[in-house]
């Protein structure tokens, strides 16, 4: 039995698009919003089985994976994010690549020697790695239209993975990867499907006009702090939101809470992208904290901890 396991924004679904068109494989799918990252845990494999991982943090599952490894089922596991320790075992191989500049979607890419470049493209785009994903397009052959094409596509298949439950998001993101799946393109996908990706437009947008209302809550020359409301749109934008401020001030590092259903907040962290460096370190010093040198979160921030969140930020961007 195969499962495949990617994390359910633009980079995961990209990843696994062109990966499955180069390999197409029967397989049971596990994904989830975005924030939902211990996904190994959901995996029931057996012996004999395999099991293909991509954009999950590996220091996240590694508990479920050497469970997994010991079973004698085989992973594959392709990812960006901090990882410790990568394990040594028969049955496991891996690419893990932590710079900066690239994402699951460009490893994929590179490892299927550019077959399915367009989705790579939309995958760097929806993880804001604009000058990768342009890089890529120039290689490409594409004109400004195309690229702005797979650049909203991206933006719009990652604003989709942002909510504190399934109920937040417009599609599930296995529903979206098996409608982005059958198309050898992009551009063959928004011929086909007008209607979804024009649901996932015209909520990208709703969404994000109501954002840019937002005060901040601290704000410096080095930092600035938002906090969003508890409200279905704010946790929808706050990944997309995060990502745009970052374009807009590239010498500031960025930060935006969301509540947390259960209490406490939701933490989406840029790093300034004239540096792409700390997000990760930030993050890290709280429960549920990590991610990459220039993108990371809190999975849940604790109401008491936000005056020493925002400290950090602070006193962490002030170098």
């Amino acid at each position: 039995m195969n499962f495949d396991v990617f994390n359910g924004d633009a980079d995961g679904i990209c990843a696994l698009v062109q990966l499955r068109l180069a390999e197409p494989r029967v397989a049971t799918r596990v994904s989830g919003v975005k924030r939902d990252i211990a996904l190994l845990e959901r995996v029931e494999a057996t012996a004999g089985d395999s099991v293909t991982v991509l954009d999950v943090s590996l220091d996240k599952n590694r508990t479920a994976l050497l469970t997994l490894l010991t079973r004698g089922v085989s992973v594959f596991y392709v990812d960006h994010h901090q990882a410790s320790d990568v394990p040594s075992h028969q049955g496991f191989s891996a690419i893990i690549d932590t710079d900066a500049d690239v994402c699951t979607s460009l490893l994929i890419d590179r490892l299927l020697q550019h077959r399915f470049s367009a989705w790579a493209i939309t995958g760097a785009f929806g993880d804001n790695l604009h000058p990768a994903a342009l890089k890529l397009a120039q290689n490409l052959g594409l004109n400004a239209g195309q690229t702005e094409q797979l650049k909203q596509l991206g933006v719009c298949i990652n604003y989709n993975a942002y909510g504190a439950s399934i109920d937040d998001l417009h599609i599930h993101p296995v529903e979206l990867y098996q409608e982005l799946a059958t198309f050898t393109t992009p551009f063959d996908f928004l011929a086909a499907k007008p209607a979804l990706y024009r649901r996932l437009l015209d909520g990208y947008h709703n969404d994000m006009a109501l954002a840019w209302h937002v005060e901040s809550l601290y704000r410096d020359e080095q930092v600035a702090i938002f906090m969003l409301p508890d409200q279905a749109w704010a946790r929808r934008v706050a990944g997309v939101w995060s990502n745009e401020l970052a374009n807009r001030h590239p010498e500031r590092a960025h930060a935006v809470l969301s509540r947390h259903p259960a209490g406490g907040h939701v933490v989406s962290v840029r790093a300034p992208l004239s540096s792409k460096s700390g997000a990760d370190e930030v993050c890290s010093r709280f429960p549920g904290g990590g991610g990459r040198k220039a993108a990371a979160g809190i999975n849940q921030l604790a109401d008491e901890s936000v005056a020493a969140f925002i400290d950090a930020m602070a006193d962490f961007y002030r170098r």
